[in-house]
């Protein structure tokens, strides 16, 4: 298979052009030449910029394309058009954001958010608009390849190379070791799937020209199982949102806000029966760790500071004192 990777030397990109060069296929990795140009020297490198400059994709035909690294409509509909007649397959990375609702577990049929001025390109604040942005992504490329197009929505990504820590904090802080505070209760689920498992699974589905919409994400693991054999003081969310812990980037995989309860039960028994499968989340741990331990003194995106952690598990056990 000749495969087209828009976006492919970071995180899901280098997972996704691993697994396609373990299977031997022809892969052709368009990016802009400034993060690991040095990686896979064996692939094509297509020197270019998506918001301007498509010319080295100009005239070329592949079997496959994987997007990576579209966010906004106007951009990603630049290059599905470019490839449509070009490419007999185009995979777009979407996300679980796209849900207007996720309050409650969504699947596939669930409803997506929607923007009022759909030219708009930013985040947000918050990051409000990235969901609804993707959703409309979703749309273009559906729009340029209506027999041919499988949208991926992932859930949280996670293992080696992930840039964001949001994952990468819980190795990290198991490696360190000692008393670990975690949010109660305990059987709580959380929801990530490994970049690899998730690379590996769009090959696969590339090769077998699958399309349709698929959830991406693990089906659901407690937390004491992934915090297995460590010293762990479960803190209620009461005691976190009084403290003013930040959910999600501050104490990764935490969110206590309601509109997010069915955020970690995404449906994704369609995604199952089409192949994705999921290592051992002890594979993921170690792997993780290990890559980490070669970053040095690189400071963390997100996660406790040690400091901040010991201050909130004094101040757990005085309450819990009184």
């Amino acid at each position: 298979m000749r495969l087209l990777v828009l976006g492919g030397t970071r995180f899901l990109g280098r997972a996704i052009v691993d697994a396609a060069l373990a299977g031997r296929h022809e892969v052709s990795i368009f990016t802009r030449g400034q993060t690991n140009p040095e990686l896979f020297p064996e692939a094509e490198h297509l020197v270019g910029d998506r918001d301007g400059d498509l010319s080295a994709l100009e005239g070329r035909e592949w079997d496959a394309a994987v997007d990576t690294s579209g966010f906004f409509p106007r951009i990603v509909r630049a290059s599905a058009e470019l490839l449509a007649g070009r490419v007999g397959h185009y995979t777009f990375v979407s996300s679980v954001s796209v849900y207007a609702d996720l309050a409650e577990p969504p699947d596939e049929s669930s409803a997506v958010g929607t923007l009022e001025d759909e030219s708009l390109e930013e985040m947000g604040d918050e990051f409000q608009y990235y969901g609804p942005l993707k959703a409309l992504c979703e749309r273009e490329v559906e729009r340029a390849f209506p027999n041919g197009a499988l949208i991926v929505r992932p859930g949280l990504i996670v293992g080696p190379h992930d840039p964001t820590d949001r994952f990468t904090y819980w190795p990290r802080r198991l490696a360190r070791g000692g008393e670990i505070l975690a949010p109660a209760p305990a059987d709580e689920l959380v929801q990530f799937v490994d970049v690899r498992d998730l690379g590996g699974w769009i090959v696969r589905m590339a090769e077998d020209r699958r399309t349709g919409v698929f959830n991406a994400v693990n089906e659901g693991l407690p937390w004491s199982e992934l915090l297995a054999g460590a010293d762990v003081t479960w803190v209620d969310s009461e005691f976190l949102l009084e403290q003013g812990v930040g959910e999600w980037m501050e104490l990764p995989l935490w969110i206590a806000d309601p509109a997010f309860a069915g955020h970690a039960r995404t449906d994704v028994s369609r995604a199952v029966a089409a192949g994705l499968t999921f290592r051992p989340l002890e594979e993921t741990i170690r792997d993780t760790a290990k890559w980490d331990a070669t970053r040095g003194d690189y400071e963390p995106a997100a996660g406790l500071a040690p400091e901040r952690e010991a201050e909130l598990l004094r101040a757990w056990r005085a309450r819990a004192a009184a």
